[in-house]
C-alpha cells in the first residue's frame, strides 16, 4: 500500500503558507499512460497542491467538449477503469502530488463500489468526486470509500438552493467543491467571481471544510481573482488545453510552464 496524503494536509499547507491550493485535473491516459505520468510529474513540480485524475467514462455528464474528447483519446488508447488506478499508484510512487479521483456512478458501479475504494487507498489516492450521486443516494454509495479513508468531495450549483447547499456541505468531506458557473466544464466562459465570492461566504456560515471553486477558471488573472476569496482553485480544461496534440517530455514542458504561471498567479493572504 502507498502511503496517502490526506486532502486535509493539502489545505492546511496552503493556508500556513497564506495561499490557496492549485488543483489541476487531467485525464488519465491522454493521449496515452507515460504521457499522463509525465505530465503529473510536471504539475507536482510546478508547484500543484492536489491533482485531480479523471477516470475516462464514455458519457461524462459534467465535462465539457475538450475534457470529454480527452477521455475519448484515452479510451482510443485503450485505457479502462484499473489502469487509471494503475496510474494513480505509479505517478504517488514517483512522488506526486496527493491525487483525487473524478468519475461516475455507472463506472464505479460496474467496478464495484468495494473494490474501487481498496484500490483506490491502496494506490494512494486521497478520495474521489463523483459528481452525478444525488444527495439522497449518498448513503447508498459512500460507505466504502468512507470506510477506506477517501474523501468524497461534492459539488454545489450556482442553482442550488441555500438550504440545499447547506446539506451537501455538512454531506460533504475533504473540502466542498464550488462550480463557479453554470454549464459543463470549459475555459470559454468567464467565472462570475462576484457570485463567487458571495457564495463562499455565505457558505463558510454553514461549513468549516475548505471551499475549492472549478469550471471556467483558465487564465493566471481568473486564478488570482478565485483564489483571493476561495481555498483551492480548480483548473481543468485550460489543463488539458496546454499540452493537446503533444507527447511525452514535451507536453510535461507545455503542462509545467502553465501550471507554473498559474501557480505564480495564486495571491498571497499576507
Amino acid at each position: 500500500m502507498i502511503a496517502s496524503g490526506g486532502i486535509g494536509d493539502v489545505f492546511a499547507r496552503a493556508r500556513a503558507e497564506r495561499r490557496a491550493a492549485l488543483i489541476p485535473y487531467v485525464v488519465a491516459g491522454d493521449p496515452d499512460r507515460e504521457t499522463t505520468l509525465a505530465v503529473i510529474d510536471a504539475l507536482t513540480q510546478a508547484g500543484a497542491d492536489l491533482i485531480e485524475l479523471g477516470i475516462p467514462y464514455g458519457d461524462p455528464l459534467a465535462d465539457g467538449p475538450t475534457i470529454a474528447a480527452a477521455g475519448q483519446r484515452a479510451l482510443g488508447a485503450g485505457i479502462k477503469f484499473a489502469d487509471s488506478i494503475e496510474i494513480a499508484a505509479q505517478a504517488r510512487a514517483r512522488g506526486a502530488a496527493p491525487i483525487l479521483f473524478f468519475t461516475y456512478v455507472n463506472p464505479v458501479d460496474h467496478y464495484g463500489a468495494e473494490r474501487f475504494a481498496r484500490d483506490a487507498r491502496d494506490a494512494g489516492a486521497a478520495g474521489a468526486i463523483v459528481p452525478d450521486v444525488p444527495l439522497e443516494e449518498l448513503d447508498a454509495f459512500a460507505p466504502p470509500l468512507r470506510a477506506a479513508g477517501l474523501a468524497i468531495p461534492l459539488l454545489i450549483a450556482p442553482t442550488t438552493p441555500h438550504a440545499r447547499a447547506a446539506r451537501i456541505a455538512a454531506a460533504s468531506s475533504g473540502f466542498v467543491y464550488l462550480v463557479s458557473r453554470l454549464g459543463v466544464t470549459g475555459a470559454r466562459r468567464e467565472p462570475d467571481v462576484g457570485w463567487v465570492a458571495a457564495e463562499i461566504a455565505r457558505l463558510r456560515t454553514t461549513t468549516q471544510l475548505p471551499i475549492a471553486v472549478g469550471f471556467g477558471i483558465s487564465t493566471p488573472a481568473h486564478v488570482a481573482a478565485i483564489g483571493a476569496v476561495a481555498d483551492g482553485v480548480v483548473v481543468g480544461s485550460a489543463v488539458v488545453d496546454s499540452y493537446a496534440g503533444s507527447r511525452g517530455d514535451e507536453a510535461a514542458a507545455k503542462v509545467g510552464a502553465y501550471a507554473a504561471s498559474l501557480r505564480a498567479a495564486l495571491p498571497s493572504r499576507g
